[in-house]
C-alpha cells in the first residue's frame, strides 16, 4: 500500500496516475475509518470523519501563512469544549522566530501602525503564558512549547499520549524546525503544519495524531454533563 501511495503521488504525475492517486488515498482512507475527496480545484486532498460525534476536516493545499513555505496541512474541529479554553502548542524553532519578528516590529521606531498581514499566531505568543510540567519527556520540551490561558487547561489537554506521538513522526519526516501548531480556542481544534505533497507518512500520522488531539480535548476539557 505504501509503495502503491508513493508512486501515484510523484511529482508530475500523468492523469492515469492521478486517478491512481485518489484510488489509493481513498482506500488508506477507509481502513482508517476517515473519507477521502480531492479539492474543487483537483489540487490537495480532504480527510473527513468524527470524533465522538464530532464532525472533524483536514486538508492539504498552499500555505495561508508567510512561515510556511510550499503546501500545508490544516484541520478544524468544533469540539463544543470549554470555549474559555485556550492552549497551543507550537514546535519552538516556530515560537522563536515569530518572537524575534515581533520584536523587531517592536522596535521599529518607523512603523507606526500595526500591519494587518502579521500572523494572529504573533499575537497568541503575548496573549498566553508558558506553561512545562515534569511528568512529559524532556524531549518534548526541547522540540515543543505550550502556551496557555490557564496551567489547568493545558495539563487537561496535553497527556503523555498526545506528546508521544508529537514526538515520534515517520521518518523522513517533520523534524523539529518544521512549523507546526495545534491548539484548542474557543471551543475549536485546529492544526496548521508544513506539509510535503505525497509525504504519505506524515499525512497519516498527523490525521491520526489529530484525532487523538481531538479526543483527548473532549475527555478533559468537554462541557458535557455526564447523565
Amino acid at each position: 500500500m505504501f509503495k502503491r501511495l508513493k508512486k501515484v503521488f510523484s511529482p508530475g504525475a500523468s492523469l492515469p496516475e492521478m486517478a491512481a492517486r485518489a484510488d489509493a488515498v481513498s482506500e488508506w482512507a477507509g481502513t482508517q475509518g476517515f473519507s477521502y475527496s480531492s479539492q474543487s480545484s483537483g489540487q490537495g486532498l480532504v480527510l473527513t470523519g468524527k470524533v465522538r460525534g464530532k464532525p472533524w476536516k483536514l486538508e492539504s493545499g498552499s500555505a495561508s501563512r508567510d512561515y510556511i513555505r510550499g503546501e500545508e496541512l490544516r484541520a478544524r474541529a468544533a469540539l463544543g469544549i470549554n470555549e474559555d479554553a485556550a492552549v497551543l502548542i507550537m514546535n519552538r524553532p516556530l515560537k522563536e522566530t515569530l518572537e524575534k519578528r515581533a520584536y523587531a516590529i517592536y522596535t521599529d521606531t518607523l512603523q507606526t501602525t500595526a500591519d494587518p498581514s502579521l500572523p494572529e499566531e504573533m499575537r497568541w505568543l503575548a496573549m498566553y503564558e508558558e506553561f512545562g510540567w515534569s511528568s512529559l519527556v524532556p524531549e518534548f520540551w526541547e522540540r515543543y512549547t505550550v502556551l496557555a490561558d490557564r496551567r489547568d487547561n493545558a495539563l487537561a489537554w496535553v497527556d503523555n499520549n498526545l506528546a508521544e506521538m508529537l514526538l515520534h513522526w515517520p521518518k523522513p519526516g517533520p523534524d523539529a524546525q518544521t512549523p507546526f501548531i495545534l491548539m484548542l480556542l474557543r471551543g475549536k481544534a485546529y492544526l496548521r503544519m508544513q506539509y510535503v505533497p505525497g509525504d504519505i507518512a506524515t499525512l497519516q500520522h498527523a490525521a491520526i495524531t489529530y484525532t487523538s488531539a481531538c479526543e483527548a480535548a473532549l475527555a478533559g476539557l468537554s462541557t458535557d454533563i455526564p447523565l
